[in-house]
């Protein structure tokens, strides 16, 4: 079995003379620090800076683009120890190794594919191909190399190129790690927290008034009232923002932000504290509350992140015995522009929002999102995320956008990760294709050179920096 190959021209175009102009881009931008402004690691593992304790629990085990596909195979979670940290099968982690390695060919034509292909090679400096028969070989030699000091996180972190690395936090989290990390003379490195309150927005969830209650003891406000709810969440950005977060995470079903009275805020509120409240009137509190985080954007400055349009736990008995985020989510057909209407009228125009929309129905690229960002200052358009941050879909995206708001209203890659050593791989490919597009404007005598390295340099570091307010 041969071993694998990083070809250096990999995802560049096929015709050799915009290949030519693509390899020039690129060279300019490959060494640009990474701004990461929306992922999922934990920031502990950089706090605590411990070695990694081996290859399944850090490239498979916490990376759900790889087991979601495995269990689509007929694989159990117990047997990749699914969720990370409470596994319940009694699968060791060289057996997990050895049953990602033995599906090997699932992956082939996914981007995970390319992205473990590129952490192996590059990240761990190993060649052998998975398979059944290399598994172990491949466990060892990785294994080998997590026990070494120049492969732990935070020296990973500086041969990544990392400047800055957002997390996802709840509001009520004391960002204890953040802390640490602030605190620490000695790092160098960046890391700060992204407030997602989506738990606290959801009447409809049977943890809301549990989670509600948790926000009254953390901040002191009586959250048995709307007004000291709302209170509570302002204390709580506030908090954050104190502790180095620019931005806040909304993930809802939809992007529905129509206001609410006050006296009909205060008495669905109270009613869903009771469980008394119908499920139209917690979705309506819902899109209540996601534009009361708009008007406190205004105030406070932190960037929106918005991408709805996801059904989560689609199966109930995996949400029952798993939990969430273990991959059992599903994209749904999504709407914005009447939508977010309501929203956009009271703010779209504040000179101190902004609000960066994601998708995984790339059908709203062209048709919503796109035409929204042309208009509103406020609006940017975010990068192809989750299921269709691959390599097809994000030249589709550049296709779909770049008539309507060219580039500068577009917010850079976001690597969406938990899986902490494919951020590197991720934002590779991401710039790779990039210079891919931007060669072709310059093989068509559309863009001069010159201007398309400026843009390949904007798209890969300034542009995030910029958007998410990192800089």
């Amino acid at each position: 079995m041969s071993d694998i190959e990083l070809h250096p021209d990999r995802l560049f175009p096929t015709d050799p003379s915009v290949r030519s102009i693509a390899r020039r881009l690129y060279d300019e931008v490959a060494g640009l620090p990474i701004i990461s402004p929306h992922g999922h690691v934990d920031p502990a593992i950089l706090a605590e800076d411990q070695p990694f304790g081996d290859p399944a629990n850090l490239l498979v085990v916490p990376d759900h683009y790889v087991t979601r596909l495995l269990h689509a195979h007929g694989v159990s979670f117990d047997a990749l120890g699914v969720p990370p940290g409470a596994p319940k099968g009694d699968a060791s982690p060289r057996e997990i190794w050895r049953t990602f390695c033995s599906h090997w060919w699932a992956f082939r034509g996914t981007p995970s594919r390319y992205w473990l292909e590129a952490e192996l090679v590059d990240v761990f400096g190993v060649h052998l191909r998975p398979s059944a028969e290399t598994a172990d070989e491949i466990f060892d030699q990785l294994s080998e190399r997590l026990a070494a000091p120049e492969f732990r996180p935070r020296a990973l972190y500086e041969r990544f190129g990392i400047e800055v690395l957002a997390t996802t936090d709840d509001p009520a989290d004391d960002l204890a790690a953040h802390r640490k990390l602030a605190d620490d003379t000695a790092w160098k490195g960046r890391v700060v927290p992204t407030f997602r309150p989506d738990p606290y927005l959801e009447p409809a969830r049977p943890d809301w008034p549990a989670g509600v209650a948790k926000l009254g003891e953390v901040t002191g406000e009586d959250t048995t009232g709307y007004a000291g709810y709302v209170a509570a969440l302002e204390q709580r950005r506030a908090y954050f923002k104190r502790n180095g977060a620019t931005a806040t995470d909304h993930g809802h079903a939809d992007a529905g932000s129509q206001p609410l009275e006050p006296a009909e805020a205060n008495r669905i509120y109270a009613a869903a504290l009771t469980g008394a409240a119908t499920p139209e009137e917690a979705t309506a509190f819902r899109r209540h509350m996601f534009t009361e985080m708009a008007r406190m954007a205004c105030e406070d400055g932190l960037v929106m992140q918005v991408h709805p349009g996801v059904l989560r736990d689609h199966h109930t008995g995996t949400f029952d015995r798993y939990g969430r985020d273990v991959g059992g989510d599903i994209p749904m057909t999504t709407e914005y522009t009447r939508s977010l209407r309501p929203l956009l009228q009271r703010f779209g125009t504040h000179p101190n929002f902004r609000m960066v929309l994601f998708t995984v129905d790339e059908d709203v690229f062209s048709r919503e999102i796109a035409p929204l960002a042309g208009f509103y200052p406020s609006v940017f358009v975010g990068a192809p995320w989750w299921f269709i941050d691959t390599p097809d879909a994000i030249r589709r995206f550049r296709d779909a956008v770049t008539d309507t708001v060219g580039f500068h209203k577009t917010a850079g890659f976001v690597d969406d990760t938990r899986a902490y050593c494919s951020i590197p791989v991720r934002h590779d490919m991401a710039r790779r294709l990039d210079c891919g597009y931007l060669a072709r404007l310059v093989a068509e005598h559309r863009l001069p050179e010159d201007e398309a390295a400026d843009t390949a340099a904007d798209l890969a570091y300034r542009l995030p920096a910029s958007t998410f307010r990192v800089a």
